[in-house]
């Protein structure tokens, strides 16, 4: 687990200058709808708050910004400092005064139980050293009653469009991912983590085990990409505990 946190801290921090203009490229420009429609999915009132799991460069936190206005906050959080270096230079640019960045782990987040109306993250669940520990922290700072929107990856489900999809993923995006940002391995690897991760089926059953309830899934492009939308429970079961639940987790993500 050391070594994957490592290799992804890496990969990220040596192509984080064009990293945007490459996920723009490599998307056809998609990776903006994505979002918006990700962020479509919550309704803000004035003075809430939102966390942003693996901000990266800040593109969703940007997004999820201009929708909770200027009276709340975005909180983004990021273990690698090269990527939130980017993300601060982007806001300053932009004039963005209601994005706070803090430097650290998916996995173990700083915040009390409780403090954020909505949780995001966007397009990291596949890179998480541990998964459902990150989601498990993501739902403990979730207010009882609070939404976690999840924009991640996926299979499509059409035969043949699913074919033409992997000939695109696994031959010609990295190339193209090598051409511009000189760095042959990220753009080998992101194939690798989309073919391999869970179906949308299986990562509802993990959101879940965790304490999430009302999980839909909106498949977008043709299925390439999945936005879930889940409520934290407002109850959860005293007969399990913390630990038990934590261990039968770990059993579906191993």
């Amino acid at each position: 687990m050391a070594s994957k946190e490592a290799y992804i801290h890496m990969m990220f921090s040596s192509i984080v200058g064009n990293y945007d203009f490459v996920n723009n490229l490599l998307s056809f420009n998609r990776d903006k709808y994505w979002r918006k429609f990700a962020v479509s999915k919550i309704e803000p009132e004035a003075g809430e708050q939102v966390l942003d799991v693996a901000t990266g460069t800040g593109a969703l936190a940007l997004e999820l910004a201009r929708k909770i206005g200027k009276e709340g906050k975005v909180v983004g959080v990021d273990f690698s400092r090269e990527m939130l270096g980017r993300a601060r230079g982007k806001l300053a640019k932009k004039g963005c005064c209601n994005i706070e960045l803090i430097c650290a782990k998916a996995e173990v987040l700083p915040f009390p139980d409780g403090t954020f109306d909505y949780v995001s993250v966007g397009f990291a669940l596949r890179n998480m050293t541990e998964m459902g520990q990150t989601l498990q922290e993501m739902t403990r700072v979730l207010k009882l009653g609070g939404k976690m929107i999840c924009l991640e990856f996926s299979q499509p489900r059409h035969k043949i469009f699913r074919r033409i999809y992997y000939f695109y993923i696994f031959h010609i995006l990295p190339f193209l991912g090598h051409a511009i940002s000189r760095n042959k391995e990220a753009y080998t690897y992101l194939p690798k983590s989309i073919a391999e991760f869970y179906s949308p089926f299986e990562l509802k059953q993990i959101m879940e085990k965790v304490g999430l309830e009302n999980i839909v899934a909106y498949p977008l492009t043709l299925g390439i990409v999945t936005t879930y939308v889940a409520v934290k429970k407002a109850t959860s079961n005293p007969k399990r505990s913390k630990k038990e639940g934590w261990n039968e987790i770990k059993s579906m993500v191993s």
